[in-house]
């Protein structure tokens, strides 16, 4: 004889460990919300690199300095990788303390795009870089 308990588990009605379910989907939550700010310095950073370089020479005169453009660009670009960055390492630890071994197994959602995000800012740090030396 099963208990009701054992039966809503069984039937798939209510999940095993239902706290820890939560937890791992706030912590996905917190990491998209990390994501959405990395995503938006850098592309502000970006924005904002190309909009001064090309108010650098306006009509034969600077009407910026010669260095604000990159180190505009430079400075919100770090902050955005920095912020994509610190935000997957907090998840993963997230993950370690809900001993979550098996993130390799099937790899949840959000650390794949935050890994995509962390990537892609270090990219866009080093485009930056380039084009200015």
């Amino acid at each position: 004889m099963t208990t009701e308990a054992e039966a809503k588990t069984t039937s798939g009605e209510i999940p095993p460990n239902l706290q820890l379910m939560s937890t791992l989907m706030a912590a996905d939550r917190t990491l998209m919300a990390w994501t959405r700010t990395s995503l938006s310095l850098l592309s502000f950073g970006f924005t904002i690199f190309k909009i001064l370089e090309g108010f650098q020479d306006v009509e034969g005169r600077f009407v910026v300095k010669t260095d604000t453009p990159r180190n505009a660009g430079l400075f919100l670009t770090a902050m955005g990788t920095l912020a994509m960055v610190m935000g997957t390492i907090e998840y993963w630890q997230t993950l370690k303390v809900l001993h979550q071994q098996r993130i390799f197994g099937r790899p949840r959602a959000p650390l794949i795009m935050a890994m995509i995000m962390s990537v892609a800012g270090v990219l866009l740090f080093l485009s930056i870089t380039a084009k200015v030396l």
